[in-house]
């Protein structure tokens, strides 16, 4: 975890890899309730048997819930003592989804400050995610997000 006195110390951290986060484990029983959050009911998520035919072997998880970690993720690696009034999610950049991750996989996320922008708003901070499968060189996706931190 990376501790920051405040925005002045972010934006001098600039470029620098911010690290990595704990492993979470992806279980049918997440992609499930993800399947039903976002009604996306695709087979290759849902239906084991069906999945086990497929070109992966067994079910996957969505794309898009592998992304939404981020969120949680990013709680792992930094962190302000003096904390904006507000942090927001500002959206994406980039999103690449590079590789399935299979039932079962452990996932962890690679997070990188890319840039701190000073805005009428507050200040927009970009951070690159890579979402690495444990046991494969291959990682799940990558993704530039935007944060914007209102003072």
């Amino acid at each position: 975890m990376r501790v920051f006195a405040d925005i002045d110390e972010v934006i001098a951290a600039q470029g620098e890899r911010l690290g990595r986060t704990d492993w979470v484990t992806i279980d049918q029983s997440r992609i499930d309730r993800f399947a039903d959050a976002t009604e996306d009911h695709q087979w290759i998520h849902l239906d084991a048997e069906r999945a086990a035919e497929g070109p992966f072997g067994a079910t996957i998880a969505h794309g898009f819930l592998s992304l939404s970690l981020l969120a949680h993720f990013s709680q792992q690696t930094f962190r302000l003592t003096e904390k904006p009034r507000m942090s927001i999610n500002y959206g994406l950049n980039k999103v690449r989804f590079l590789q399935p991750v299979v039932v079962g996989s452990r996932v962890r996320d690679a997070v990188e400050l890319l840039k701190v922008d000073t805005t009428p708003k507050g200040h927009l901070v970009s951070t690159r995610h890579t979402v690495e499968i444990e046991g494969t060189e291959r990682p799940a996706l990558v993704a530039e997000s935007l944060g914007l931190w209102v003072p």
